[in-house]
């Protein structure tokens, strides 16, 4: 498993616009089109098969327009359809903070360059987790934006039923610069009342939350507690995957089948079974999702005033050298956390405040749909208490 750079392209410009991310150094991952540059996503022969863009992604100009400079194209898992952050292709990228780790993906270049400071800004897409969790794994700040907010065109979709703009900083307030840039105003809610989400088999979280409870009680009207158990959150995760999957297939197949695609093992396993699932799967897939939504929103997330905190990840990276059996079954855990975000088409943001095993480990704040300036205040106010422990 080869180590490489977290770019694909770098690009040797200085951006004169003046506006509030001047001076900010920008990563793309290589999913984005800009006008010029091609767009491997992930794969050669993805690469050879589709025309050079001569279109630049409008989230990509709102943050040129805005006076970032664009540094590069960043790594990404092959068409972004994994969470690991390994490319057989074009190589791993090292995770700084955690070096014998896997940096995660798919964002997995911009991820790393934030982490390693090579950029201030790593742009990037969250279908199933592909910011939450490299956002964990390196020990930085990742936004996943609620689904539909954030310009999503010209780039390569993996389903775009659940596929968001996300973004990766080093700190706090450069996250929020972008979310100034690339989300609506909306309507802002005092998010008052914290649900902490004790996860079944994640025992290790529940010791890490205790030390912030005296400090947390001054600063909501409320704290409940929930129990989220494994049956739940596999249901959710099955239902995503069933649903996401069946997408990918109507997206992607046609051009798999012509090309017949040299995929990483783990990721052209994940494929056929996309074409295999069938439009009952994806019917009954409708109703399990929509009576865990109906649950979230009835006992989780009851009003636009509640806000969840939950771990990003079951834990730190697995190690690169973990095998890939282990990695099948700890996936199916690992979704188990990102998808009631994705499913219920949430804003989530993961900070940078947990480790294990002396690795980075991140927490992350779910709000409503629609909420996500709101979340980013909430966020704000986390940061504080945590810098002060």
């Amino acid at each position: 498993m080869t180590s490489t750079s977290p770019f694909v392209y770098i690009c040797q410009s200085h951006n004169n616009v003046q506006g509030s991310l001047s001076g900010a150094r920008l990563g793309v991952k290589d999913l984005f089109h800009i006008a010029g540059i091609p767009t491997t996503a992930g794969n050669p022969e993805w690469l050879a098969s589709h025309p050079i863009p001569k279109v630049t992604a409008p989230s990509v100009s709102a943050l040129l327009e805005a006076g970032a400079t664009l540094i590069g194209k960043t790594l990404t898992d092959e068409l972004a359809y994994s969470l690991e952050g390994v490319n057989k292709h074009y190589g791993t990228p090292t995770n700084p903070n955690a070096p014998q780790r896997l940096p995660g993906g798919s964002s997995s270049g911009s991820a790393v360059a934030v982490a390693n400071n090579s950029i201030d800004i790593g742009l990037g897409t969250d279908t199933g987790g592909s910011i939450r969790v490299p956002a964990s794994y390196n020990g930085i700040y990742g936004f996943r934006p609620s689904h539909g907010v954030v310009n999503s065109q010209h780039l390569v979709p993996l389903s775009p039923r659940f596929d968001t703009v996300g973004w990766l900083s080093r700190d706090l307030a450069t996250i929020q610069q972008v979310g100034s840039i690339l989300l609506p105003q909306g309507i802002p809610h005092n998010l008052s009342n914290l649900v902490i989400a004790n996860i079944e088999g994640i025992e290790s979280w529940t010791e890490a939350y205790q030390p912030l409870l005296k400090t947390l009680n001054n600063q909501f009207a409320s704290i409940q507690y929930v129990n989220l158990t494994i049956d739940q959150l596999s249901t959710a995760s099955k239902a995503f995957r069933i649903l996401q999957g069946r997408e990918i297939w109507r997206i992607h197949g046609q051009w798999i089948q012509q090309q017949n695609p040299d995929f990483a093992q783990e990721i052209s396993d994940r494929f056929i079974w996309c074409s295999n699932l069938n439009q009952s799967d994806e019917t009954q897939a409708e109703v399990a999702a929509q009576e865990f939504i109906n649950f979230w929103h009835d006992n989780i997330l009851p009003s636009v005033n509640h806000v969840l905190l939950l771990p990003t990840t079951p834990g730190a990276a697995p190690l690169l050298d973990t095998p890939a059996s282990e990695l099948i079954e700890y996936r199916t855990r690992l979704m188990g956390l990102t998808a009631p975000a994705s499913l219920t088409c949430s804003p989530q943001i993961s900070l940078p405040y947990l480790t294990s095993e002396s690795a980075p480990w991140g927490v992350s704040l779910i709000a409503r749909h629609g909420h996500d300036r709101s979340l980013l205040d909430c966020a704000v106010m986390f940061d504080q208490i945590f810098k002060e422990r």
